[in-house]
């Protein structure tokens, strides 16, 4: 399966993905990448440029996206959740008492209720339909800490198949088995072990690269900053980012890789286009610039990781 908007290269493709009965598998990388359409495509609101999807008959998706279904400001959370039925099923009333919505909150109007309160009945909307296929795109942006700890013990004893969005190490950590690497250059791959699993081999990766090439290897030179360094009082430590800031630099990165991603598109297009017409010299040139930009795109996106880390550590 491949999807790409219209004239633009394929966002993604050779995408293959079957789903058993509890399949629990994270889609991660930078924003751009492809990772919310992969999740329209499962869901059925867009189609796939090339291939196809199959959804058994007897599938029942939920998707907890980062819009949210609309609400009724005019009806209660009760009546929202039980769709008018006088009585919520037991399945329903345990919901409500699960998360948050006991007692007297169940008789709460939708048009006073919080932000936040609001994301967390949209999120008991899609968990009432009683989905056995759960698709949830960024479930750790809107929802407070009590939410989070409440779904991921939901989801552990939850029986059906999990496809999870996020940037957040702990709530991937804690409810998928693999990941799916969308690092925005066209070709998902699938991670077995989660993402610390991943996370492993990706530094294992670039301490192999390193010894490969020594010129990647910090310098020892004297003057070197690597000497600096390593003349360092024991008690020094690198100084200690705030996770506000660290939320500030990630998102700036972001915009970056979103922009390098367009570039390296246009380029691409270029490049093609100049391999048809058989215009040489401007196909070096075009290619030495494409070069570059796919050598900051993957240098951005290396950062990219390195700051969702430290914020993961910073927020424990």
């Amino acid at each position: 399966m491949s999807f790409n908007h219209d004239g633009a290269p394929p966002l993604f493709s050779g995408v293959e993905l079957m789903l058993d009965n509890r399949e629990r598998l994270g889609l991660i990388g930078p924003n751009g990448a492809g990772k919310s359409t992969l999740l329209d495509l499962i869901a059925g609101r867009r189609s796939p440029t090339t291939g196809t999807i199959d959804v058994g008959s007897t599938v029942r998706i939920g998707y907890y996206d980062q819009i949210g279904v609309e609400l009724d400001p005019r009806q209660r959370v009760r009546e929202a959740i039980t769709g008018g039925r006088r009585e919520p099923d037991w399945q329903d009333a345990a919901l409500l008492e699960s998360f948050w919505f006991d007692g007297d909150a169940q008789w709460a109007p939708i048009e006073l209720l919080s932000g936040g309160e609001r994301r967390r009945l949209q999120l008991l909307l899609v968990l009432a339909q009683k989905p056995n296929v759960l698709l949830l795109d960024e479930p750790t942006n809107d929802l407070d800490l009590d939410t989070l700890r409440v779904l991921e013990e939901f989801l552990d004893d939850w029986p059906g198949a999990l496809i999870v969005v996020s940037h957040d190490r702990a709530f991937l950590e804690r409810t998928v088995a693999d990941v799916i690497v969308m690092d925005g250059h066209a070709r998902p791959s699938r991670r077995p072990g989660g993402y610390a699993a991943w996370e492993e081999q990706r530094r294992s990766s670039m301490v192999r690269g390193r010894i490969a090439d020594p010129r990647k290897a910090p310098s020892t030179s004297s003057g070197s900053s690597a000497s600096k360094a390593s003349k360092a009082k024991p008690s020094e430590k690198p100084a200690t980012r705030s996770p506000s800031t660290l939320r500030f630099l990630i998102k700036d990165l972001e915009k970056e890789i979103k922009r390098l991603t367009k570039v390296k598109d246009r380029l691409e297009v270029k490049v093609a286009d100049l391999a048809v017409s058989g215009d040489h010299v401007e196909l070096t040139r075009l290619g030495g610039e494409l070069t570059a930009v796919l050598t900051e795109l993957e240098a951005a996106e290396e950062q990219w990781l390195e700051l969702t880390d430290e914020a993961e550590r910073a927020s424990n």
